[in-house]
């Protein structure tokens, strides 16, 4: 799986970059057939402004997005891979259920 970390009008610190690889790393153990994630981080403003943390996770015929929000980088990265968790698992059980 390719993962791939952007920052949006701003340079991430390396242990920033390190946390969003880890938390997309986690998807693998949810669905086995990621082709791709794409964290991407940016912000509302430059000063006293919401983080936002988006995962774009490609998998062979879908496309996943969640995208979070809060003051903190740490927390809009652990509430949006909770909720791409969620939508890895119900992609999961419906293929399972066609199979």
């Amino acid at each position: 799986m390719e993962i791939k970390v952007t920052a949006r009008h701003f340079d991430a610190k390396p242990s920033l970059r390190e946390e969003a690889i880890a938390f997309a790393k986690k998807f693998e153990k949810f669905y086995n057939h990621i082709v791709s994630t794409e964290v991407i981080l940016s912000f509302e403003r430059m000063h006293d402004s919401v983080k936002i943390a988006e995962f774009v996770v490609h998998v062979h015929d879908h496309t996943l997005v969640a995208k979070e929000s809060s003051e903190d980088f740490s927390k809009s990265l652990h509430e949006g891979a909770e909720k791409m968790i969620r939508q890895l698992n119900k992609l999961k059980t419906k293929q399972h259920v066609q199979l």
